[in-house]
């Protein structure tokens, strides 16, 4: 006897989820908190600075998939089945957390 489970679940939690990671990498790129986090150190902020920009290039390439996979996710042809929206989204989840992880393992490198 196979007894298969389908789990339902609102297509909101895992849009919340990519927001929040997008804000969180956002955040750390363009407000400063990278190099907070990762500069304020003995060297020179701007030798670091330099090369905590390297880094968030890299990871830039990854949040810039997530956020294409996010935004496809959305679009009438793939939001209307739920397969090829599962297939995405989870993408686009996965594509941040990358993006989050280049960005904090590059970081401690950095410093």
């Amino acid at each position: 006897m196979v007894v298969r489970v389908r789990l339902r679940f609102s297509p909101i939690i895992p849009t919340v989820a990519s927001c929040l990671l997008a804000a969180l990498w956002g955040l750390s790129v363009f407000a400063g908190w990278g190099l907070q986090a990762f500069c304020a150190g003995g060297e020179s902020t701007a030798t670091c600075s330099e090369r905590l920009g390297a880094v968030s290039t890299l990871s830039g390439a990854f949040a810039v998939v997530a956020a294409c996979c996010t935004v496809a996710a959305w679009l009438p042809w793939s939001r209307h089945d739920p397969r090829t929206f599962g297939q995405l989204m989870g993408a686009g989840v996965l594509f941040w957390i990358v993006a989050e992880g280049v960005l904090f393992v590059g970081g401690l490198l950095v410093r």
